[in-house]
Formats: structure tokens, C-alpha cells, sequence
């Protein structure tokens, strides 16, 4: 017992005087690795009669604790004292710039739906949003739709295998006119049947289908219109200030096209006179009527009669015109683009090239002034 009692004094020692976290482990290893002076002493014990053994493990692992207690101990020092070396020395110069960050960007699709609310909300418009997954009632039937459109069949729309409550079929919207049937519905029922409507409703929409000018999901925004007393005159005026404030040019002019669309009657399809500025097509500046180019931009008409039924309006009370036309083409047109799959590719290349700062957005400087 008495070398125990030196070799923990010197270990003891040692462990006072170690300069660094290394030193200290070195010490930790001597007295109690697998082969330390304590662990040979602990071995010691299975040799020895169990009334020597009774009288010397205590002491051994006393000395173990001792030895493990100073060990931690130690090591708390040296870890404050590594720490306060290291704050000392590593210092930040606050003076100097910060780092460049990554920037993201705001893509072309949310701008141009920021540019459209902003416009129409100028012209006294709500914006209103409606469920993705509809069921065939609100996305065909109540459009007018029959059973045998093909706009209904498999190949393009993309129908679950869930059935509503009633048999109906379940899908993804093909448009955002459901959300106008939705709008005409509450507005119906909390006015007793009718009242003034004025609304967009932009969106995603699905539809079967993909190349260079389409893809299988896409963005749209539909107007509606419900008043008394308005023609297509209302429509036209509407169209020609919201792309005049849009383009931001004054020099857009309309062709209205007689069409046939089941949710209105008379349906027109709207062409966009354009000219060719820096190597593309450009909205307007196409100068006089002999010398346009037109290019179909969009659907619309005088919302038919069974369609405000079906809203829960008077049709003879109350007409409405209604337009849509697609968000990414309206991006395209605006800002230059030729291929729509690329929206929706998450490039970094093409969002940095074709993207906005969210701190330096363009503004819409004509306002609706010019169409007005």
C-alpha cells in the first residue's frame, strides 16, 4: 500500500502540472488505461485470499476515484483556459464587408401574377382562388360542358380514381373557370340571387400535354364580369386598357374573331396586333390596320345563359362577360421568352437571367391611365 500511495501522490502531481489537454491524456493512460498502474492493481486483487482482498480493494479504488477526479477536474481547467486563448486571439473586424450572399430571385410567373392583380385591382377587380383538385360538376357540367366534350376525356385531363360521394368524377382542374362557378355561387346565395361580380381568378391548371409552347402544368387567369346592361363593348374596353397597362405601350389594338366556347354565347377569340422589335415579336407598335400582324391571345365572351343559371343568377336580369388567357404565354410575351418548359425546369442559369429582385421589382408605370 505504500508504493499505491506514492505512485498516486506522484501521479497526483503530474496531473496538476499538465500543460495542455494531450499532456493530460498521456497521464490518464498511465494510471488508468488497460495498462495502467491502477488497473494492474485492481488486477492484483483476484490473487489474493478474500480477507486481504476485503481490506485492499477499498483502498485501490479509492485511489482510482482520486486519480479520475483530478483527471476531470484538470481537464475543465485546460478547456476554459484553451477557450479564452483562442477568443483572444481570433478576433472579427466588423469594418470589414460582409460576405457576398446568395440572392434568389422572383420568378417571371409571380411577377406577371403580381402585375395582374395590381392592373385589375386598378379596375375595381377582386382576385379569388378556388381548389386545384375539383370535381367534374364545377370543371365541366356547370360550364355548360356535356358528356361527350372532348376536353373530358382521358388524354386530356388527369382524373383520380376517387369518386365524389354523388359518382362524380374527381380531377385536376383543366381551368380556373370553377372558381368562378364557386364565386357566382356564394355571391347568389348571400344576395338573394344576384349581384354586381367583378373578379380574376389566377391559378394553376393541368392538362395533358407538353412541348415547346406547352406543359402539363401551367398558369391561367380568368376574368368575370356580372352586371346589368353590358355587351361585348365592356369586354373589348377591358381587354384593350388591361394590355395597354400590361405592355405598357399605347399603341396595342384588338381583333375580335366570332368562336364558340360552351360556357359563353357570343364567344370571340381575341387577336393581339404585334411587330417585330430586336428579333422578336413585340405587342403593339404594329402601325396601321393593313399593316398588322396578329397573333390569338386569348378566349372570351358574353357568359351564357345556362352557365348563370347554374351560378344561381337571373340570366334575365343579369349578363356577364368572362375572358382567359395563360399566365406563362402573357410572361413569354412580355419578357422574351421562347421556350415554355424552361419555367418550370428550376435552372439557376435561366431564374438569375430571367428573374426579378424582390427589393427591385419593375413597376407598372402606365397604370390603367393609358387605357382609361
Amino acid at each position: 500500500m505504500t508504493d499505491l500511495t506514492q505512485q498516486k501522490n506522484e501521479a497526483l502531481t503530474a496531473i496538476a502540472g499538465a500543460a495542455s489537454l494531450d499532456a493530460l491524456d498521456e497521464e490518464r493512460v498511465a494510471a488508468l488505461g488497460k495498462k495502467g498502474w491502477v488497473s494492474l492493481a485492481l488486477k492484483t486483487l483476484g490473487g489474493m485470499s478474500p480477507e486481504e482482498r476485503q481490506q485492499a480493494a477499498p483502498a485501490i479504488q479509492a485511489v482510482r476515484a482520486e486519480i479520475a477526479e483530478a483527471i476531470e477536474l484538470k481537464k475543465a481547467q485546460l478547456e476554459t483556459a484553451e477557450l479564452e486563448a483562442k477568443l483572444a486571439s481570433e478576433t472579427i473586424d466588423l469594418t470589414l464587408p460582409a460576405p457576398a450572399q446568395a440572392k434568389g430571385s422572383v420568378h417571371p410567373v409571380s411577377q406577371v401574377m403580381d402585375e395582374l392583380a395590381e392592373i385589375f385591382a386598378d379596375l375595381g377587380f377582386e382576385v379569388a382562388t378556388g381548389p386545384e383538385i375539383e370535381d367534374d360538376w364545377h370543371n365541366f357540367t356547370a360550364l355548360n360542358m356535356d358528356e361527350s366534350h372532348p376536353a373530358r376525356a382521358m388524354h386530356d385531363t388527369f382524373y383520380f380514381p376517387d369518386k365524389t360521394a354523388d359518382g362524380g368524377e374527381i380531377l385536376l382542374r383543366t381551368h380556373t373557370s370553377p372558381v368562378q362557378i364557386r364565386s357566382m355561387q356564394q355571391v347568389a346565395k348571400e344576395n338573394s340571387g344576384g349581384a354586381p361580380m367583378r373578379l380574376i381568378a389566377p391559378g394553376r391548371v393541368y392538362r395533358s400535354d407538353s412541348d415547346a409552347t406547352h406543359t402539363p402544368m401551367f398558369h391561367q387567369v380568368e376574368g368575370l364580369v356580372i352586371d346589368r346592361n353590358i355587351h361585348l363593348g365592356h369586354l373589348k374596353w377591358t381587354l384593350e386598357t388591361f394590355l395597354k397597362a400590361f405592355f405598357e405601350r399605347d399603341d396595342i389594338v384588338l381583333r375580335l374573331r366570332p368562336s364558340y366556347f360552351p360556357f359563353t354565347e357570343p364567344s370571340v377569340e381575341v387577336d393581339v396586333g404585334y411587330s417585330h422589335e430586336g428579333g422578336r415579336r413585340v405587342v403593339g407598335g404594329s402601325g396601321d390596320d393593313a399593316g398588322h400582324d396578329w397573333m390569338e391571345l386569348l378566349g372570351s365572351g358574353m357568359v351564357n345563359a345556362r352557365v348563370l343559371e347554374m351560378g344561381g343568377f337571373d340570366p334575365q336580369v343579369w349578363q356577364g362577360f368572362a375572358w382567359g388567357l395563360g399566365v406563362d404565354r402573357l410572361a413569354m410575351l412580355k419578357y422574351g421568352m421562347n421556350d415554355l418548359r424552361a419555367f418550370f425546369d428550376g435552372d439557376p442559369r435561366w431564374l438569375s437571367h430571367y428573374g426579378f429582385s424582390p427589393f427591385d421589382q419593375p413597376t407598372l408605370s402606365a397604370g390603367v391611365g393609358a387605357g382609361a
